[in-house]
């Protein structure tokens, strides 16, 4: 019996405390969802907003007792510390630094939002208070959590492709040119969304997802980069549009594009992946199916219901093919990593857990997009 069969059967359902990620986030109810998703995680406390009416409601929303919804979120992490098994890190990016830190200062379990902090100033900041040998932190880069992605990964390593030679992401959104309408009412960009620090914000919104991706599927981080930002919307002195070019130490060559300025793209995440005997094509938009090419003229699609070493499994499956998978059932995949991997943490035992990702893929990420800015100044590459 694997293991993910044997929690199912042996783990209590871990305790979640909240600290930000209230009915006025951008992304709360979605780590909600997926961390009930599949009965691995209950949310049991939360300090949601600071909006204090806010707060209350969402702990109504959600089912939380009155006494376990606090209006301040270090006293809830004093008062809940020995009820929880993980804090759950939810607040702006801006905000991660201060509460990471008191977290770790306690040795307490974390699983943190992307981006981590706003850039490798405010990483070196946080390494003297956190030991990876005991202490359990996982950052939530969810588009790995795809079943398409995982195949594609498989196909990548088992060499089906050939050598790979090239690889190419991009993120275009149309939010600051075009709110999305959310239930009849038009989402504005939050505020911490349009200033920049060491790193431009659209990096840690968008950037780090397709860091994460590049290297989760290559196996290696970029080497050096190329970038040029760009202003193209009404927001002034803000970085709205990306684009660069990634060198890799294989000699796989690369490009990213993010962009908030995209009329036409509600979030066109795709993935194109080129080796010397055939190429892979993944859109975010059509997430059960993977277009395959190769240099013998075949072309093949394959989805879930396919020849698939990873995607037909049962925990990939919650409803039959034919009946899309989408974002907050990948979210739920990763939240069911994470909770292997924090069992094996409480029992003091290794896991070599491929999906969770801490500290040092959320440096790495950070050192890319600080490496872009560099470039910007020199108008040249950069070294990573």
């Amino acid at each position: 019996m694997n293991l993910e069969a044997t929690m199912l059967q042996t783990h209590p359902t871990f305790k979640l405390a909240f600290i930000g990620g209230g009915n006025t986030s951008a992304v709360g109810y979605v780590h909600f969802c997926a961390a009930h998703m599949d009965h691995k995680f209950q949310v049991v406390a939360g300090a949601f907003c600071r909006n204090q009416e806010n707060n209350q409601a969402t702990g109504i929303h959600w089912g939380i007792p009155a006494e376990c919804v606090y209006a301040d979120w270090k006293e809830m992490v004093e008062a809940e510390k020995d009820h929880i098994d993980a804090f759950v890190v939810l607040t702006p990016t801006p905000h991660h630094l201060e509460v990471l830190q008191y977290l770790f200062e306690k040795k307490l379990p974390v699983i943190c939002e992307k981006a981590m902090v706003c850039g490798p100033r405010e990483i070196a900041i946080l390494r003297p208070y956190y030991d990876p040998k005991k202490q359990f932190l996982a950052v939530t880069f969810n588009y790995s959590g795809y079943a398409m992605v995982r195949e594609l990964k498989h196909l990548i390593n088992s060499g089906k492709l050939g050598t790979i030679q090239k690889i190419h992401l991009e993120m275009p959104q149309e939010g600051f040119r075009r709110p999305p309408d959310i239930a009849g009412k038009t989402s504005q960009p939050q505020a911490w969304r349009l200033r920049d620090a060491e790193v431009p914000t659209i990096c840690l919104d968008l950037g780090v997802h397709l860091h994460h991706l590049s290297s989760f599927l290559l196996g290696e981080e970029p080497t050096h980069t190329l970038a040029e930002f760009s202003n193209h919307s009404q927001y002034a002195n803000l970085v709205d549009d990306v684009q660069m070019l990634v060198k890799y130490a294989s000699g796989v060559k690369g490009s990213m594009w993010m962009s908030k300025t995209a009329i036409g793209h509600r979030n066109g995440l795709q993935i194109r992946v080129y080796g010397d005997t055939g190429s892979a094509k993944w859109l975010q938009l059509n997430p059960d199916e993977l277009e395959l090419n190769f240099n013998d003229g075949r072309r093949e699609i394959l989805d879930r219901a396919g020849q698939c070493d990873y995607a037909h499994q049962f925990r990939y499956n919650r409803m039959k093919p034919g009946h899309p998978t989408g974002f907050v059932e990948a979210f739920a995949n990763l939240y069911s990593d994470i909770a292997e991997d924090l069992q094996c943490f409480q029992l003091g035992q290794k896991n070599n857990q491929p999906y969770v990702f801490g500290l040092e893929h959320a440096a790495d990420g950070l050192k890319l997009f600080a490496a872009a800015k560099r470039s910007t100044q020199t108008l040249g590459w950069e070294s990573v």
